[in-house]
């Protein structure tokens, strides 16, 4: 008997596996406010150390929850989509091992470069001592942030995006109450400041990793993971990182472009900074509302792709993608037709405020060719197909960046200049993800005959998914 995703309406699947995540990252989107709102309250000088510290916060995010995440969900798709449940149970450990060691990776790149970092991009006094407040404790909490995404990736890939979605939903209402008090005090007490927002992201994510871990040992995909009696190995690992390695190059290039747009807005002094920092806070806060959908291609396209059922892999890729763009682009012109009232709801400098309305009109009406562009990133991780998203990620570098630097030093205009650029990005991946798969779509891969199932590779016909292995299996 086939996987039942397999047969499922498209667009009803796609909503299931979609909705919860989607609930989380539009709550998670409303925290990304009111964070800014609380640095805000805390000064320029906050909101410019936040824009320093942004993007290497959300390049380990991207990492965690759609890079090697999405890896980590592509392989669990594609394992339960060919009936494969002992692999499904070794991509566990193999999981949780890769986790931990990412995670003290972060933790120690963040204690010993990004201070030099910080004072590359511009970072300087009181901006660079609230950047490294607010780095310090989250980078050292890394382990805490990979473990939440990593489970709630094995627990969507397996067809469950409910449980994990609950569950982050909990602690993101938690978060921003908790991040207001932590920062600006109550009372008597004035607070901790920068590491206040910081402290409160760890916290809601502990939570939110126990009651997933819990919820995972109790059989919710359907069998018991175990963390002994499984030996490490090689090739299930390659089957997280050959899709997972790509992704995260992708997130490393996305956020490289942050950071050396970063870099030349910096040069424009602190308010320019600062209004940049609201600025891009409101793209990658859009991130998220495409990581919610793109989570469930990421599944639904697996799950197919691992069937050999192509056709429906590109047809949910196209239904989904289509639906964020559109969703995606009418908030973006939405919030293009009001920039100066989506500043002033951080700053009341004029400077600022100046800098925030450059961005979003020149930027945000190209919001639909982002979205669609990361949307089908997450499709492609499903498919095991990253090419076009690797060269898509890399020319979006080079346009934005190099043509940033050549706006503002050979045709002098300025700040409108750089934000052109970033414009001009954005048209430019969406088109070269978008174009590759309506010219070309996902066929089989050519390959030998084989006489037995090689496990985890998902390029042999496997045997049926029996819902039998649904059941929980006894301890």
């Amino acid at each position: 008997m086939s996987h039942p995703l397999l047969t499922a309406p498209i667009g009803a699947s796609l909503l299931r596996l979609a909705g919860p995540t989607t609930a989380v990252m539009i709550a998670q989107t409303l925290v990304a406010i009111a964070e800014t709102f609380i640095f805000g309250k805390l000064g320029t000088e906050a909101l410019a150390g936040f824009a320093l510290v942004f993007p290497f916060v959300t390049l380990m995010t991207m990492m965690a929850a759609g890079g090697m995440g999405g890896g980590v969900a592509a392989a669990m798709a594609r394992a339960m989509g060919g009936g494969r449940i002992d692999d499904a149970r070794a991509l566990v450990l193999h999981t949780l091992v890769l986790g931990a060691a990412l995670a003290l990776l972060f933790t120690l790149l963040a204690w010993t470069l990004l201070p030099t970092l910080f004072g590359l991009l511009g970072g300087d006094g009181a901006a660079l001592d609230n950047a490294l407040t607010y780095a310090h404790v989250v980078f050292s909490g890394a382990a805490i942030s990979w473990a939440t995404f990593f489970l709630s990736a094995l627990l969507r890939g397996g067809g469950d995006a409910a449980t994990p979605g609950r569950y982050m939903l909990l602690g993101s209402l938690a978060q921003v109450p908790l991040s207001y008090i932590l920062a600006l005090g109550i009372g008597d007490w004035h607070g901790l400041g920068m590491a206040g927002p910081a402290i409160s992201s760890l916290s809601a994510s502990a939570g939110s990793a126990l009651l997933q871990a819990r919820a995972l040992w109790r059989g919710k995909l359907g069998f018991q993971p175990a963390l002994g009696g499984i030996p490490l190995q090689r090739r299930v690992f390659w089957e997280i990182l050959r899709v997972g390695l790509i992704s995260s190059f992708s997130a490393f290039t996305a956020n490289l472009t942050a950071m050396l747009v970063t870099g030349l807005v910096g040069r424009f002094g602190i308010a320019a900074l600062a209004g940049y920092g609201i600025g891009v806070r409101l793209e990658f806060m859009l991130v998220p509302l495409a990581f919610g959908i793109g989570s469930g291609l990421t599944t639904l396209v697996g799950i197919a792709a691992g069937a050999h059922d192509w056709k429906r892999a590109v047809r949910a890729a196209w239904i989904g993608s289509l639906i964020s763009a559109a969703m995606i682009g009418t908030f973006g012109w939405v919030v293009a037709l009001v920039p100066e009232r989506w500043a002033r709801l951080f700053s009341s400098d004029p400077q600022v405020v100046a800098t925030t309305v450059g961005y979003i009109t020149h930027v945000a009406p190209f919001y639909c060719l982002f979205a669609l562009g990361m949307t089908l990133s997450f499709a492609s991780q499903g498919a095991g197909r990253m090419t076009a998203p690797f060269f898509a990620g890399l020319a979006r570098l080079a346009v934005a960046t190099i043509g940033g630097w050549c706006a503002v030093e050979l045709l002098g205009w300025g700040l409108d200049g750089v934000f052109a650029a970033i414009a001009l990005g954005m048209i430019v991946f969406g088109s070269l993800i978008a174009g590759p798969l309506l010219v070309i779509p996902w066929q089989p891969k050519p390959r030998p005959r084989r006489a037995k199932l090689a496990p985890l590779t998902g390029e042999s016909d496997g045997p049926a998914f029996d819902d039998r292995h649904l059941e929980p299996q006894p301890r």
